[in-house]
C-alpha cells in the first residue's frame, strides 16, 4: 500500500477528489484541513476503509480510477490529526497483516 497526507489541500485538489468519489458529488465532507491519501489492491482498501471509519473525526470515500467499478484508493478527510491517526493505524495494521494472515 501506499500512504500520502495533502495537509490544507488546495480547492483544486479537493475539486479533483470530489469529482472522483464513489458518492454523489453534493455530499461534501463539512471541515476539510487534511486528505490522507491509501492506495493498494481492493482488499486492501476494504480493510483501509474499516479501520479508517472506526477513527473519529474523518469521513473516508472510496475514490474512482479509470474504470468506474475499480476502487484502488481511498481519500480520508477530516482535521490534520484525525486524518494521521487513521493512516497510521491502517499503517499499522498493513505491517501486522504481512506477519499474520490470518488479520
Amino acid at each position: 500500500m501506499e500512504f500520502r497526507i495533502i495537509k490544507t489541500p488546495s480547492q483544486g485538489t479537493l475539486d479533483i477528489l470530489m469529482r472522483r468519489k464513489g458518492t454523489p458529488a453534493s455530499q461534501r465532507p463539512e471541515s476539510i484541513d487534511a486528505v490522507g491519501l491509501v492506495q493498494g489492491r481492493l482488499i486492501e482498501m476494504v480493510v483501509a476503509a474499516d479501520i479508517a471509519e472506526k477513527t473519529v473525526g474523518v469521513t473516508v470515500e472510496d475514490i474512482r480510477g479509470s474504470c468506474p467499478q475499480n476502487m484502488i484508493m481511498l481519500a480520508i478527510f477530516g482535521d490534520t490529526a484525525s486524518v494521521e491517526s487513521a493512516l497510521r493505524a491502517i499503517r499499522e495494521d498493513a505491517e501486522g497483516s504481512k506477519y499474520n494472515a490470518d488479520g
